[in-house]
């Protein structure tokens, strides 16, 4: 953890701070407006919603239980592959983007989650006789009496990404505010 800090820090000197910080107000902003309104959605919520729908179709090839579980797991497998893409090319701050569309994503699932038992929701279907993903997984497995606490978990886990990457971003914007290193010179 430590190199990857240093690293984040090596990368960060010298950049340009001015138009990340008020990306990342943003972000911040975007995610607490989010988390005290479920309903608002968010910056991410049409791409996560594509997202969802995408992972039905590519996961229905394994399996019943795989294809109504794919939208779940694909939104929530995008944004981390965005952030181990942007990790790989060292976009450090991207990192921080990443996190808050995870966040955001978690934050929708929980809504969705929440819903299981009470099927309020509008729910985007091909055919008349649409079923709630997680009524459908919950009650297969037995525990859709657990839909709230599922979601309260969901919920706040992704009240603890956002922060995460909010205060990773903070950090990288104090760390971009100091001088980058001559040429050739190695920082420590």
């Amino acid at each position: 953890m430590g190199r990857f800090f240093a690293a984040s820090r090596a990368w960060a000197a010298g950049r340009w701070w001015q138009w990340r910080l008020p990306l990342l107000l943003f972000l911040g902003w975007d995610g607490l407006r989010h988390l005290r309104d479920p309903e608002a959605g968010g910056l991410f919520a049409g791409i996560t919603f594509g997202v969802h729908e995408f992972g039905h179709l590519l996961f229905a090839a394994f399996g019943e239980f795989a294809g109504v579980a794919g939208g779940s797991f694909t939104q929530l497998l995008l944004p981390v592959l965005a952030g181990a893409l942007l990790y790989h090319h060292r976009d450090y701050f991207g990192l921080s983007a990443a996190g808050a569309w995870l966040a955001s994503s978690l934050l929708d699932l929980a809504r969705y989650i929440a819903d299981a038992r009470v099927g309020d929701l509008a729910l985007a279907s091909f055919s008349e006789e649409s079923v709630h993903d997680w009524t459908w997984l919950l009650g297969r497995v037995g525990w859709l009496q657990h839909d709230l606490a599922i979601a309260r978990a969901a919920s706040g886990l992704g009240l603890l990404v956002l922060l995460a990457a909010l205060l990773y971003g903070a950090w990288l914007c104090l760390a971009m505010r100091a001088p980058a290193p001559p040429a050739g010179v190695t920082p420590t």
